[in-house]
């Protein structure tokens, strides 16, 4: 019996499409890298994978995601988590891939960046499950 390669879910990429096309995070740049230019003041939010697990027998990848909210000052960067924290429950698809669950690990904690010391950062974390598919032949 011939089976077919598993074709994994970009869920960082996923996500940030979802959150990018929300009205309620209307011009915050999202995605896996910081944006062009940034010093640490701006309001962005950057999605970083931090691992997870493959269940195989319900073809599901359940991805551990840090979601990080900046903004200019204290107040806009929780501003800007609590908007992301609004909008995570709702997502049950996004660029082909389903979510069967999305589950809060970490609420937004206020942690400095050593990268960006004028950054004013909220991270947040949460468990994404994903379904996997097969790759047809």
């Amino acid at each position: 019996m011939a089976q077919e390669p598993l074709v994994f879910p970009d869920v960082e990429q996923a996500v940030a499409d979802f959150v990018r096309a929300r009205p309620e995070l209307s011009g915050v740049p999202v995605g896996t890298a910081v944006p062009p230019g940034f010093d640490g003041t701006q309001r962005a939010v950057v999605l970083t994978r931090l691992g997870g697990v493959y269940l195989d027998d319900d073809r599901l990848d359940n991805a551990e995601v840090r979601l990080d909210s900046y903004g200019p000052d204290k107040t806009a960067a929780h501003a800007v988590a609590l908007a992301v924290r609004g909008v995570l429950p709702l997502l049950t698809a996004s660029g082909g891939t389903v979510f069967p669950d999305v589950t809060e690990l970490q609420g937004p904690c206020f942690v400095l960046d050593r990268r960006h010391s004028d950054a004013n950062r909220y991270v947040m974390r949460y468990r994404f499950v994903a379904q996997v598919v097969s790759r047809p032949a």
